[in-house]
């Protein structure tokens, strides 16, 4: 009775496809080698029998955990979360779990987590790493296969990002266009090759532009970063404010809601990333929008390629598109 009852195992599976053990473990797993009228059978006893392989003794056999990780500087970033949904999406529909891990702007713990979480995954996806470039390109052939987001050109790991210095020019030439020559710029990750594309696009944009002048400010990356340097913004004249990422453009506009200063009437107010709040501030933010699922589907795309023994997947780099909204206008006239 106990016999009859209980989960049926891979012996049954052989025993009634009359095949080996070993024939029933590698056409459950997919072997190619196997035979495809072999295969059939098994597959075809299996779903006779109810039999489902154990996902634990799978792992053993192929040596994998069907499990990547993710490491990510801020787990609360909204755009983070975006890319992780389109990652985590897409690796759910191959077959793959997603395992995060949140560095907390910590260089230290980005390191040690990227190693600790290979150990126990198949590979690991590094997303906006903030090491020096040295200390990643020693550390991606230990972590191997892996994935790189919003980075330089990585000589052992495909990169998947946004061009972050294209959307920083599209946003100084709409504040330009619409007559705005005194800016101002929040400063979020100074660390990060993000700020430093941002950067560079200001001073081409300075370069190019007569009589523009923008001045940078130390802000962070949150909201309360933005809401610390209100005072700061005000004092430096500008009609204009970049603000690294949307969560600092709304503490900065919270900010100046509360000192009663208009915006855009008195200042305009730009961000970055077009997270989902960004279209319902009063005014609604005017920002570069970056195509953050997509950069997880296909940071995705890159780490299967390598899992399944495909080919080398070249840097795959993504424009953020301007977004017009109400936080933007032509300057006060003198």
């Amino acid at each position: 009775m106990a016999r009859e009852s209980s989960r049926p195992g891979i012996t049954d599976v052989a025993r009634l496809a009359g095949v080996s053990l070993s024939t029933v473990s590698r056409a459950m797993n997919g072997n190619p080698t196997v035979d495809p009228a072999l295969a059939e059978r098994v597959l075809a006893a299996a779903a006779e029998l109810g039999y489902t392989a154990n996902p634990v003794a799978r792992s053993l056999v192929l040596g994998r955990t069907q499990t990547v990780a993710v490491v990510i500087p801020d787990l609360e970033n909204p755009t983070f979360q975006a890319i992780l949904r389109g990652l985590s999406r897409a690796a759910t529909v191959d077959g793959y779990h997603v395992l995060v891990a949140d560095s907390r702007e910590d260089l230290d713990e980005e390191h040690a987590l990227a190693r600790a979480t290979r150990l126990r995954t198949d590979g690991v996806i590094l997303c906006a790493p903030r090491m020096p470039e040295e200390e990643l390109a020693t550390l991606l052939p230990a972590l191997s296969p892996a994935v790189v987001i919003n980075r330089g050109p990585q000589p052992s790991a495909p990169v998947v990002g946004a061009d972050y210095g294209s959307g920083m020019r599209e946003i100084v030439d709409h504040l330009t266009s619409l007559g705005h020559r005194r800016l101002v710029y929040l400063a979020g990750a100074t660390r990060s090759v993000t700020h430093r594309a941002r950067q560079d696009a200001i001073a081409a944009a300075i370069s190019r532009t007569a009589g523009l002048e923008v001045d940078e400010i130390a802000a962070g990356v949150d909201f309360d970063s933005g809401t610390a340097v209100a005072d700061q913004v005000l004092a430096s004249g500008a009609t204009a404010v970049i603000a690294y990422n949307d969560l600092v453009a709304m503490g900065l506009l919270s900010a100046l809601t509360v000192r009663r200063v208009e915006v855009p009437g008195q200042v305009s107010i730009t961000g970055f990333d077009d997270i989902p709040f960004a279209a319902y501030t009063s005014p609604p933010l005017t920002t570069a929008a970056v195509p953050a699922v997509e950069i997880g589907a296909a940071a995705w795309a890159a780490m299967y390629a390598q899992l399944t023994g495909g080919g080398p997947t070249p840097t795959l780099t993504l424009s953020p598109t301007l977004v017009v909204r109400g936080s933007t206008a032509a300057p006060p006239s003198a």
